[in-house]
Parts: C-alpha cells; sequence; structure tokens
C-alpha cells in the first residue's frame, strides 16, 4: 500500500552519491556546544513525568475527591504547561493533548526556547551533507488582570522563527526534523495569538490562531514538540491529512472527574503565515472531537483516548502537500465531498521513581485509519517507549518504530509520475541534562522512504536546547 507524505513542506530530493560525514558531526557538534555555552547559559526540557501524569486531566483533578497518584502531580503538571517549550506547524490529528494549567499568578508570563541541530545522512542514496539550523519559539501569556479584566481570561501571543538548512525531504517524505517542518516556499516567521476563557469548573474556550504543535509537548509519555523529545514527524505530532499544523478556530476543552472532552471547529487549511481571515472558511469546515479516560495498570496511570476528526472540504489539502504529490487538475482523486478519520491513542506507564518524584518510564501507541479520498493518508502507526533512566533521571531516552501510508487511490494517480509505497522507520534518541538550563540530545533515524527509488536511509543528529 502506499506510504505517507510529509505535510507542508515536503519536497523531493534529487538522488545522488552518499559520503560518510561522521567526523563532520562530531565537528560541528562540538562547535555548537562551545558557541552556547559561551553565549547563555541553555536550557533543560522542564517536561517531567510528574508533569505528563497530570497532563491530560491537571484541570479535572483538581476538582475531584479521586487520589492522585502522585500528591504534587497537580502543581508540577501546571508549571510544565508553562515551562514546555513547543515547535513547528503542520497537518496533524493530534492526540488528545491536556488542558493548559490555571492561570500564572503573574499578569504577563514570557518564555524563550531555543534550539539548535546538526544532522548527516550516513547511509542510502541521500548526499551525505551535514546540515546546520535552528529554531525559536517564544511563549507570552497576558492574563485578564493586565487588561483590566478578571484573571479567566488569557490572551496568547506565539511568535516562532527558524533558520538554516534542514534535512527534511532528503531521505524519507515525512519530516524528520518537526521543528524545522514548513511549507513549500514558506518563510521563516510567523506568529499565531489567541484569546481563552476558563470557568471554575475547567472548561476552557480558546478562540483565534493555535499552534497545534504546543499541544503536543504535553502528551503523558511520549510528549514531543520539536525542542525535546522525538523528532520525526511521524511521533513528535502524527499526521492526519485532516488537522492543520496551525488552525484559525475555536476549541472547547470540557474536564470532567473521569474524562476529557474536546470539541474543535476550525478552517481546514493551514494558518501558517496567514491571519485566517484572508479565505476564511473557503475551504470548508472542519471539526475534531475527542475523549480521553485516565486507566490504572498495576497502580501506574495511563490514559486512552479516541478521536474522531473530519472536514466538508471536498479536494484534496495541496497546502499540506509538496508539488510532486498533487494530482494534475482534471484528476480522479480529490473529488469526493467530505473527509472522516478516527484514531486510538494510548499513553502508559510502567515505572515511577519514588526516589525521584514526577519521574519513570512508559509506553505509548497509536493506530488511525481514514475514509480515503480526498484525504492524502488512508492509514499509519506507531508504538514506542520513553522516559527517564533511573540512575540518571535528569535525562530522557525514547524509540519508536512507525508506518504511514498513502491513500491507494493517490498513488494511482501518480504512479506514472512517481513510484510511491509505504514510509517506515525507527527513531531513537538520548537527552543527556547538563545544567538547569540546558540539554543535549543524540538522535537517529532509519528511513525506508515511501519513494519506491530510494535506498533505507540513516540520519544522526545533535539538537542542543536552551529555554529562559
Amino acid at each position: 500500500m502506499a506510504r505517507w507524505i510529509a505535510q507542508d513542506t515536503m519536497r523531493v530530493v534529487p538522488i545522488s552519491s552518499h559520503k560518510f560525514r561522521c567526523t563532520r558531526l562530531t565537528f560541528i557538534a562540538a562547535a555548537m556546544s562551545a558557541g552556547l555555552f559561551a553565549a547563555a547559559q541553555p536550557a533543560v526540557a522542564k517536561t517531567t513525568l510528574e508533569d505528563e501524569f497530570d497532563a491530560v486531566f491537571a484541570t479535572a483533578a483538581a476538582h475531584s475527591e479521586q487520589t492522585d497518584p502522585v500528591p504534587e502531580t497537580i502543581a508540577a503538571s501546571t508549571a510544565a504547561s508553562q515551562d514546555a517549550a513547543a515547535p513547528t506547524p503542520l497537518p496533524v490529528l493530534v492526540p488528545v493533548a491536556a488542558p493548559q494549567a490555571p492561570p500564572p499568578s503573574k499578569p504577563i508570563e514570557a518564555k524563550l526556547a531555543i534550539s539548535q541541530f546538526v544532522d548527516v545522512p550516513v547511509a542510502g542514496d541521500a548526499p551525505g551533507t551535514v546540515r546546520y539550523s535552528g529554531r525559536a519559539d517564544a511563549y507570552i501569556d497576558i492574563q485578564g488582570s493586565a487588561l483590566g479584566l478578571d484573571d479567566s481570561w488569557t490572551f496568547t501571543l506565539r511568535p516562532e522563527f527558524t533558520w538554516g538548512k534542514d534535512s527534511n525531504g532528503v531521505i524519507g517524505l515525512i519530516p524528520n526534523n518537526t521543528a524545522l517542518f514548513r511549507g513549500e516556499g514558506a518563510g521563516d516567521f510567523d506568529i499565531s495569538a489567541s484569546v481563552s476563557k476558563r470557568w471554575k469548573s475547567g472548561t476552557k474556550l480558546t478562540v483565534g490562531k493555535v499552534n497545534v504543535l504546543d499541544l503536543g509537548g504535553k502528551l503523558p509519555v511520549v510528549g514531543s514538540n520539536g525542542h525535546y523529545g522525538f523528532q520525526n514527524l511521524s511521533v513528535a505530532l502524527p499526521p492526519s491529512a485532516i488537522i492543520a499544523n496551525t488552525l484559525t478556530g475555536a476549541l472547547l476543552e470540557v474536564p470532567t472527574d473521569n474524562a476529557l472532552y474536546r470539541l474543535w471547529v476550525y478552517d481546514p487549511d493551514s494558518q501558517f503565515e496567514r491571519t485566517g481571515f484572508e479565505t476564511a472558511f473557503g475551504s470548508g469546515v472542519g471539526f475534531l472531537g475527542s475523549v480521553t479516560v485516565p486507566v490504572k495498570i498495576g497502580g501506574k496511570p495511563g490514559y486512552y483516548a479516541l478521536k474522531l476528526s473530519g472536514s466538508t472540504r471536498n479536494d484534496i489539502n495541496a497546502g499540506s502537500l509538496p508539488a510532486a504529490l498533487i494530482p494534475a487538475p482534471g484528476s480522479s482523486f480529490g473529488n469526493t465531498r467530505g473527509e472522516f478519520a478516527a484514531v486510538f491513542a494510548g499513553y502508559q506507564f510502567l515505572d515511577v521513581y519514588p526516589e525521584a518524584p514526577g519521574k519513570g518510564w512508559g509506553i505509548f501507541g497509536q493506530v488511525y485509519g481514514s475514509l480515503g479520498d480526498p484525504t492524502f493518508l488512508d492509514y499509519s502507526g506507531f508504538v514506542g517507549v520513553s522516559g527517564n533512566p533511573r540512575g540518571r533521571p535528569q535525562d530522557r531516552f525514547g524509540a519508536a518504530v512507525f508506518q504511514y501510508s498513502l491513500t491507494d487511490e493517490l498513488v494511482s494517480v501518480l504512479a506514472t509520475r512517481l513510484g510511491l509505497e509505504d514510509e517506515r522507520g525507527v527513531e531513537l534518541f538520548y537527552t543527556v541534562g547538563v545544567a538547569d538550563k540546558f540539554e543535549v540530545t543524540a538522535n537517529a533515524q532509519l528511513i525506508d522512504s515511501a519513494v519506491a527509488a530510494r535506498d533505507t536511509g540513516v540520519l544522526l543528529g545533535m539538537r542542543l536546547n536552551a529555554t529562559f
């Protein structure tokens, strides 16, 4: 069956000879480390298991009589939601993430996350070019009291900026670096703005332009947002081909004692570098409905979610695909009105460390399926493990395998132009917490590309992250 395509920015890169470049990778990584230490004191990602335990039910737990598995969890999750850095745009069906913690005590909260990347293909037929790039994200929350309102209101600004040359598209079609994911021809700067209202029950309504990837970093166990955790888009923020990377619409969260409910209504087109008003809902209306339920297994917390998404569009989401994967005008694909997809996802902790509150490890997984045309992705799945090693709880590790498939009808339409198949891969990472605000991550990805003519490739990389 056909494989999947990296939304919003994948490009089909010419195949050429490859040379091993580990020496250059080591040299550049060392230079990056020296530069960062000299320039500023970086930051360790603030997401701990304590954060993740109640990431999905922080608000609900606050209003429940049930006993929390880790008493300090709610407070930790509050700090995490404000400290967690966030990365890039792209179309996805995001597993349900947690409602943000209650408003901070300060009228204005600001945070800056900066990551630098270096990577090089070391196997396969991609050129062995060492590439350097980076991303900076600011997170600014203005409480209502700063504007003469009460603090049940929050105004959020999310500017983001990228630089350098990334490796997205040189091996697989799915972007291997979520933080640097951009649409073809897109620029390096964007800003999102939204307003939220939270009621005493914990119910929260957000209206405006929202960066979806910010929610991915709050997911239990897998929590990744480009600045930390997994880097490949297939795991960091699984593509759905229906939910865009940056949304304009209304997002409602309703926490209860037993579950977290979500309902989104939004413009199905990506709003990256747009205000949301240029062609408001010109392609139809998109929606997401989800429910997440907490389950304890062996006394360890777990969270299981069912998500249904769709839209009323009747054409292929061209803004989420590279030009090589867009059918010619008059094609038989992309003429059906309406699309629909379902996701089942699970996040289960297998161990927690009493001597290191909030630390531990667990497993996660997801399966996705759609009705196909006009959705260009028909099924996908992944499974993995992530957490903190007991001997060094300030560190974090992760390993995952994934498989994605393009809709068969689309593959058939493109067969004379490009041979496509399923895309499969493996990602491994290990993060070393060096200082309070600084971490270094080593990353390796093995990818069997959806482009049939490509050889299986291996990409090695390093990431330096600072948070202020």
